[in-house]
């Protein structure tokens, strides 16, 4: 730390993480390992079929393919940093690395969202219109809605990261977290940051209550259109296409509203770390089973792909 006017400004962080578990550290690090290697190989297989089955040709699987992709790229910014903390014992990171890490992460997390929220456009077409679902979700619109989906929250994350680590941090340099995330890095800073929670609750509504909103919405009309088909039968296999996808929906934005919508004040590391560790790690790994085991098509697919082999 530099002292300068009573003010420090950090030229390093410590990611406390696990710290506080000096006898787990072993079993933390194989834990960790055997779940990063589950949501690799869920999620590329999913990648895999999607990409080689003709059955799977379809604007639902495409997205699909997209969101596995996200599910492998948000998970390696957090959990490949936990491994090597674990691995080295060293915690120590950089201010510039930890700020690529919170940019990269709210990036990525912007994309689920809206990625989540075009998902759920899609099945409301699918069982809502379905006479126009080819038309409307032609393979040009689902290209630029994916990549809508992805670059959307560049500019935005990218700003906010910049305006916190604007910031003068004070007292102590330890992140008492796995990982470099919001609510950790304005508890260092010094002074009063109202503007700056109030200013991350604005985005939050923005990238994560609109997006949500719209999945809601999607869902009232897709409820509705199900209940009002004639046969139980259709209507069990209009449910059981978008029900995989609700449940993802429920446990991400459960978690990360949890997270972010509470006050400052509230916000204790103990309960951060949990519900970060399931929105970030816990979530990713069950993806993939989710979709796969609800599935018809994914299931088909898979023992296509395993009878071959």
């Amino acid at each position: 730390m530099e002292a300068e006017d009573n003010v420090s400004t950090a030229m390093q962080f410590v990611l406390l993480g696990f710290s506080d578990l000096p006898d787990l550290q072993g079993l933390l690090f194989g834990m960790f390992s055997i779940i990063y290697i589950i949501i690799l190989t869920g999620n590329s297989l999913i990648i895999v079929i999607t990409r080689l089955d003709p059955a799977l040709q379809k604007p639902m699987y495409f997205f699909l393919a997209n969101f596995s992709s996200l599910e492998i790229c948000y998970v390696s910014i957090t959990l490949s940093r936990i491994l090597v903390n674990l691995w080295t014992q060293d915690r120590r990171i950089s201010v510039l690395n930890c700020a690529t890490q919170m940019c990269f992460f709210l990036i990525l997390g912007t994309a689920e969202c809206f990625l989540l929220a075009v998902m759920a456009y899609d099945r409301y077409v699918a069982i809502c219109n379905p006479l126009h679902y080819p038309l409307i979700m032609s393979q040009k619109t689902c290209i630029q809605l994916a990549v809508g989906s992805w670059i959307s929250g560049i500019p935005v994350q990218i700003g906010q990261t910049c305006q916190i680590f604007s910031l003068h941090f004070c007292n102590s340099n330890q992140i008492n977290h796995f990982f470099c995330d919001i609510p950790p890095i304005l508890k260092l800073a010094c002074g009063d940051t109202s503007v700056y929670e109030l200013s991350v609750y604005v985005l939050v509504l923005l990238f994560v209550a609109i997006p949500f909103m719209l999945i809601l919405a999607s869902y009232s009309k897709i409820i509705s259109t199900i209940l009002r088909l004639p046969t139980a039968r259709g209507r069990t296999k209009a449910f059981s296409t978008c029900s995989s996808h609700l449940l993802v929906v429920l446990l991400f934005f459960g978690s990360a509203t949890s997270t972010y919508f509470r006050p400052k004040s509230s916000h204790s590391a103990g309960t951060d770390k949990m519900l970060s560790l399931f929105y970030t790690i816990v979530t990713p790994m069950f993806n993939p089973m989710i979709y796969s085991l609800r599935n018809k098509d994914v299931i088909a697919a898979l023992r296509k792909v395993l009878l071959k082999k």
